[in-house]
């Protein structure tokens, strides 16, 4: 059975309710609450309501921005991108690059088909925010899906050169001298060409600078850098590297100086915003699982702390697990395996050193206590541990 389950909103259903039978008067009630309240209702609504809830608010410009990264992603997938223009429209740039990140890379690489759904999405929220879109992409995945979907040729400047030249068989240009053609028969093109367009008559640079990337860039080059940029925001957001969340379920190391100490509690987070809306994790002193019981009887002002901390080591389970972070069921499936992996761990410190299961939550970090939980299944440990390697693509040092 699941430990953790998604927040829901009696109030979110309310409203959507009442809307179905008085569109105004939702949208007033909805009105009334702060943004912040706003958000909350939204990001505790089934994602597959979500658009109906947005589509009600009175301020979607200020709303949408503040919705945590893989929250909106989760929301735009469930309507779909090529449909998700007018949330899209909103979004900040920061969003928009966690979105792609989230969901466009695999285990495997770079999925181009993903990237054409949010470049649909941004096409479906018009030019402008087609530029802005293209603007807060990593210029090497721009590069890697022109390089994989269009030939692109330069008429030569030399007068001589250019009478003899031939642009590509089926290729189209928007100013005489980029021709690009598709490499695949049945591509029509479309999103490129709107983008190609869109750029052209916003800003002839950028533009110019695209096609020369088509032409010019190396994609195995260009790909290593676009996943070294994505490695470090995932990181930003929680997300380690592979290598280093497989490291969860290494041999744990004496814990016995920790446990003796009278170290301060180990729940410190700094400024961490999570990218998710925090699922319901119930604490509560007779829990089954050890590690939410002995968190119910932390001080109230660490229990936050604690929470934080279970969902950054759940990150980790995530990618350790190669669950999809796109998905909107893949923390809550990483926070089972952390409560479960932890709550073992506990179990086993707790009685290995006599010592209160909070004293032992106190003092030892949930990194470690999973680890000595993991210790009871090599099964599992076996298996992270068989794929434990950098990313796809990825080699020792910074690409050449």
């Amino acid at each position: 059975m699941s430990v953790v389950r998604l927040a829901s909103s009696d109030e979110a259903a309310r409203i959507l309710s009442l809307a179905r039978r008085d569109r105004e008067a939702a949208r007033k009630l909805l009105a009334a609450r702060s943004i912040e309240e706003q958000v909350a209702l939204v990001c505790e609504t089934p994602v597959g309501r979500r658009a109906a809830l947005l589509d009600l608010a009175p301020a979607p410009e200020a709303l949408i921005p503040r919705i945590p990264e893989a929250e909106l992603c989760f929301t735009v997938k469930a309507v779909g991108p090529s449909q998700a223009g007018w949330i899209v429209e909103h979004a900040t740039p920061e969003q928009l690059v966690a979105c792609v990140d989230l969901d466009a890379w695999t285990v495997e690489g770079f999925r181009g088909d993903r990237f054409r759904e949010w470049w649909l999405a941004a096409c479906d929220a018009g030019p402008e925010v087609l530029v802005r879109w293209y603007r807060a992409m990593d210029p090497e995945l721009m590069a890697l899906e022109l390089q994989e979907r269009i030939v692109v040729a330069l008429k030569p400047n030399d007068a001589t050169e250019a009478e003899s030249w031939l642009p590509p068989a089926g290729s189209q240009t928007l100013e005489g001298q980029f021709y690009y053609a598709a490499r695949r028969e049945g591509d029509d093109l479309a999103e490129i060409s709107v983008l190609l367009r869109s750029l052209f008559e916003a800003s002839y640079w950028d533009y110019f600078r695209l096609m020369q990337s088509a032409i010019h860039e190396l994609p195995t080059e260009t790909e290593e850098w676009a996943l070294r940029w994505r490695r470090g925001r995932l990181e930003d957001l929680g997300f380690p590297p592979r290598e280093e969340a497989a490291a969860l379920f290494a041999r744990p190391v004496d814990d016995a100086a920790a446990v003796a100490s009278n170290a301060a509690p180990t729940f410190e987070m700094g400024a961490w915003r999570p990218p998710v809306w925090f699922p319901d994790v119930p604490l509560a002193a007779d829990s089954e699982h050890a590690v939410l019981a002995a968190a119910a009887r932390l001080p109230d002002d660490e229990r936050q702390g604690f929470l934080y901390r279970l969902l950054s080591v759940a990150n980790r389970v995530a990618v350790a697990y190669d669950l999809p972070l796109s998905d909107v069921e893949s923390i809550p499936t990483a926070l089972d395996e952390a409560v479960r992996m932890t709550s073992r761990g506990l179990q086993e410190l707790a009685e290995r050193h006599g010592r209160a299961a909070e004293t032992i939550l106190r003092r030892v970090s949930l990194e470690h206590l999973f680890r000595v939980g993991a210790a009871f299944f090599p099964e599992k440990a076996a298996l992270v541990l068989s794929k434990r390697q950098d990313e796809p693509g990825e080699e020792a040092g910074d690409p050449a």
